[in-house]
């Protein structure tokens, strides 16, 4: 059944259109136009403003349960009902460093998740389990290691369809192994690393052009070390997300990032848990408990954050002097172009999901409206 959505404001993540009409049919957007169509459906926004949903690649639990402890159903299920009352119609749960089994199942449950819904759960991010123990942040030491062929192979094999993202520390990897990551199709993100500005831009040159969470777990910038913070900076290729909370990094530093980035500069939640309801976690060797606002470890280190996609967008609005727009394109067309996905999702367009989010001019409110 065709509906038609009118009296919007449309950020279709190339203009804004005043008054515009978007008109959808079976989950998908046929097209934006002007004129009100006779004898279908309508719905009013009431002069509210529109634009595709967010895109988190990266979020670790959804308000109960935590992918790395329990990769199944459930919690993928837990991830995307909990992401959409925050702005969010597509995700990449995130499976952190873990033993090769726990990899594997984590694939398998997102597999099976997909063959049985078809909504917004993209695929998995997997952060880790081949990172530099020296920055490994909140990630468990017993997990933290260096990749053997033989673990490698299997992971790829196994989750290549599966696994849209990878973190690595690439200075804990051999040429042939960097070398069967960039054959495998799936996007490589430098993190958790202690690679330097000459370093960094090597690996660049191969290929690379994602980080994880910038300012995170890496090498910082320097006068006479630039450090993956100045490589990812001087690289004009390379994406910069960013957890965008003001304890992750100083909303000054992001704002510094945003200038240099601009078009490369998105949104992540990187959320340990959704909506602040966990109080208190341990799993393995990870443990989490909020702390004004923040979970961090036993040892005081960040573990991981407490804020969703859209209160990520208000922080952008609220604190880097930009638009409304520009805000929300941190968060839908900026995220599908870092990995890959700039032709099927992340903005309003014919042929691309009825997967939107509604919201006022000052981003003060902001809903899902997903068909």
């Amino acid at each position: 059944m065709k509906q038609a959505i009118v009296n919007a404001v449309v950020h279709t993540g190339e203009e804004i259109i005043e008054n515009g009409v978007i008109v959808i049919e079976n989950g998908k957007i046929i097209s934006i136009q002007k004129e009100i169509p006779n004898d279908i459906k309508q719905i009013d926004l009431k002069g509210n403003h529109i634009a595709a949903g967010f895109i988190d690649i990266q979020i670790n639990g959804g308000e109960q349960y935590y992918f790395s402890q329990t990769p199944n159903e459930e919690t993928i299920q837990d991830i995307y009902d909990s992401s959409l009352k925050f702005g969010t119609t597509h995700v990449l749960p995130c499976l952190i460093s873990s033993s090769k089994e726990t990899i594997l199942k984590g694939i398998d449950a997102i597999r099976d998740y997909k063959a049985k819904y078809n909504n917004g759960v993209l695929g998995m991010h997997l952060e880790g389990p081949f990172l530099n123990p020296l920055k490994r942040g909140a990630h468990s030491i017993d997990q933290v290691r260096k990749p053997t062929n033989e673990e490698l192979e299997e992971i790829i094999k196994h989750g290549k369809d599966i696994i849209k993202v990878i973190t690595i520390a690439p200075e804990c990897f051999t040429e042939e192994q960097l070398k069967m990551l960039l054959d495998s199709g799936i996007i490589i993100s430098v993190g958790h690393s202690t690679i330097t500005h000459k370093e960094a831009q090597f690996y660049f040159s191969k290929g690379i052009n994602l980080v994880t969470h910038l300012f995170n777990a890496m090498t910082q910038f320097g006068h006479r070390e630039p450090g993956l913070v100045g490589a990812v900076f001087e690289n004009e290729k390379v994406y910069a997300p960013i957890i965008l909370d003001g304890a992750h990094c100083d909303y000054a530093a992001a704002k510094v990032a945003y200038k240099l980035k601009q078009e490369k500069f998105f949104l992540i939640s990187d959320a340990t848990f959704l909506g602040r309801k966990v109080a208190n976690f341990k799993w393995d060797n990870f443990d989490a408990h909020l702390e004004n606002g923040f979970y961090r470890n036993e040892d005081g280190n960040l573990a991981g954050a407490t804020i969703s996609m859209k209160e990520a967008v208000q922080n952008a609005y609220n604190h880097l002097n930009v638009s409304a727009d520009e805000a929300i394109k941190m968060a839908n067309t900026r995220v599908a172009s870092a990995i890959g996905m700039e032709n099927k999702i992340g903005k309003i367009k014919a042929g691309f999901p009825a997967s939107f989010v509604q919201f006022s001019a000052d981003l003060s409110e902001i809903e899902v409206l997903n068909f």
